[in-house]
């Protein structure tokens, strides 16, 4: 599967951006989806993860009641909503998917990822 990530920006912090991730090429419904972060000279992290028809999510504490994971099977479009931003939360945001269609916090069980976009929160 291929997987597009877009919606990044520049935002002040408190406020909201939603981003995107358009999948190609497979059942979309067929797998479980995450979104992770990198930070300048950090390691990718963990954001959030949903299961392959949306019944399940997980999120990192850090992101807890700000960001909201989901997923529009149909349209073959995974979503993230962050609210509440902070300049901490400033990162190349990834999607990510993996077959079998569970969640996961693990990078290394994805078997697929996207491109990337980039987040800038200003303080």
């Amino acid at each position: 599967v291929q997987l597009q990530a877009y919606g990044g920006g520049l935002v002040q912090a408190g406020g909201c951006l939603r981003l995107s991730c358009a999948a190609s090429g497979r059942t979309f419904s067929n797998y479980g989806m995450g979104w992770f972060r990198q930070a300048p000279r950090k390691e990718r992290e963990f954001v959030a993860t949903i299961s392959w028809i949306g019944g399940s999510t997980y999120y990192a504490d850090s992101v807890k009641g700000r960001f909201t994971i989901s997923r529009d099977n149909a349209k073959n479009t995974l979503y993230l909503q962050m609210n509440s931003l902070k300049p901490e939360d400033t990162a190349v945001y990834y999607c990510a998917a993996r077959v079998g269609g569970v969640t996961s916090s693990t990078t290394t069980s994805y078997d697929y990822w996207g491109q990337g976009t980039l987040v800038t929160v200003s303080s």
